[in-house]
């Protein structure tokens, strides 16, 4: 018998990938809610650094530490984008939880950098969770 363990439905059949874009989704949601101008900005999960738009050469300012994500203003006929690191998130987490509030917080600190404002403004409880 060959075949999917369970039907597609089922949150079993659900890759991790799959997973982490949500979490990044659910993020940008309860953020857009606060700040609508979010709507305009395209939001990516990439798999590593040095993989995805915008990784040249010169991406990575500091070698010693992998960045969780990244955000990368408009130009070249794109729109602000803001890139989730899903290996390095998923590596400084153990469980889904955890995961889910790191994922938050990355997301709360490239929304900062663009508004330019502190992550604190962007959301009232970066750091308390």
């Amino acid at each position: 018998m060959r075949g999917p363990i369970a039907p597609p439905q089922v949150p079993l059949s659900v890759t991790r990938a799959d997973a982490f874009v949500d979490l990044v989704y659910d993020s940008r949601d309860r953020l857009e809610r606060r700040w609508p101008q979010l709507a305009q900005v395209d939001f990516m999960v990439v798999e590593v650094p040095g993989f995805g738009p915008g990784d040249g050469p010169g991406a990575v300012a500091d070698e010693e530490t992998v960045p969780l994500g990244r955000m990368l203003p408009a130009g070249g006929g794109h729109r602000d984008r803001i890139v989730i690191y899903r290996r390095p998130v998923e590596i400084r987490t153990k469980s889904r939880d955890e995961r889910a509030l790191l994922v938050h917080e990355v997301v709360v600190e490239q929304v900062a950098e663009l508004l330019g404002l502190a992550p604190e403004s962007v959301d009232p409880r970066y750091g308390q969770e």
